[in-house]
């Protein structure tokens, strides 16, 4: 291995688990290197959906939505309505609105997320602010439609890249742990009151409209990330459960169940004793999740069941020392 490589290995990866150790084995620094290499790769992904997300969204709010003078529900709605009233340009709104759902994120899902929240949120401001695209269309429907699906595919892209450009979802599932409601309640009920809100300072028509944007851009959030629900039940089978149930604790700040099972394999049917790890995450977790099974068992059979919501237990995050 290259002694740059080398180095960056022992100064990232090594160091962190081994402490001031100085010399470390050849298979020590082969792992070391493939966790490096993993970690480089996910984000040079992330960092490309996220990019990707924020010209999707910005295409939708300057070619549909802002020349129409249409808004959508969530964070980005709000933005679009006080824009609108109080002609306040839509790239300060979109940081200035976003600003307290960074802190919740960072409070329930992680500091992580809520830096990679906040370098989205700026960039797609950054993006409607310097970036401008042409009008496509002033058909309403095709304005309410086309706009929605180019913002919802940008948020949804963004969730695949680890992080939001709209709070709306960060701060349901906070209340829906302090209130006990579900989050698409808590979702629903925060988009009634900006919809209500457009009938009232702008016009019903324009609230109606409102409503088949919001439509089309949680459809095709939906979609793009795959039709998953606000929680997701993971099951992992695995020779090293005991590394990734470790993971799962200090790393996600998550609780996990064991279970006691056998594992078939090979012609003849032989079976080996392991424990299955289960745990229950938000789907803002999962691209985190999918990165650290990667690092620990690339070949983990991982089993991912959509759950509509969860009651009793640990389902709330741990706090993490970062």
């Amino acid at each position: 291995m290259k002694p740059l490589i080398t180095g960056l290995v022992k100064r990232f990866v090594l160091h962190k688990k081994a402490g001031t150790k100085q010399e470390y084995t050849a298979y020590e620094l082969a792992m070391g290197f493939r966790e490096l290499k993993i970690t480089v790769l996910r984000t040079a992904r992330d960092i490309f959906m996220i990019i990707l997300g924020i010209f999707s969204a910005a295409f939708g709010l300057e070619s549909f939505l802002l020349p129409s003078r249409f808004i959508d529900g969530g964070a980005t709605g709000i933005s679009l309505l006080i824009s609108e009233i109080a002609k306040i340009p839509l790239y300060y709104l979109l940081i200035l609105v976003n600003i307290p759902f960074v802190f919740l994120g960072y409070r329930t899902i992680g500091q992580q997320f809520a830096i990679k929240t906040a370098l989205a949120i700026s960039g797609l401001a950054l993006c409607v602010a310097f970036v401008h695209f042409p009008d496509i269309t002033h058909d309403k429907l095709l304005v309410a439609a086309f706009g929605g699906f180019f913002l919802g595919a940008g948020i949804g892209l963004a969730v695949r890249g680890g992080a939001v450009i709209d709070g709306t979802e960060v701060l349901a599932i906070f209340l829906s742990r302090k209130l006990g409601t579900t989050i698409g309640d808590i979702i629903i009920g925060i988009n009634i009151l900006v919809f209500s809100a457009a009938a009232y300072f702008i016009n019903v028509e324009t609230a109606l409209y409102a409503m088949i944007t919001y439509l089309a851009a949680s459809k095709t959030l939906d979609f793009i990330i795959e039709g998953i629900e606000e929680y997701t039940s993971v099951t992992i089978i695995s020779s090293h459960s005991e590394q990734i149930r470790e993971m799962i604790i200090n790393k996600m700040g998550r609780g996990v169940t064991l279970y006691s099972g056998k594992g078939g394999f090979g012609k003849s049917g032989q079976t080996r004793n392991m424990d299955i790890v289960f745990t229950v995450i938000t789907r803002l977790e999962l691209n985190k999740l999918k990165t650290e099974l990667v690092k620990i068992d690339p070949n983990a059979f991982v089993v991912m069941t959509s759950v509509k919501d969860t009651k009793g237990g640990m389902i709330k995050k741990r706090p993490l020392k970062h």
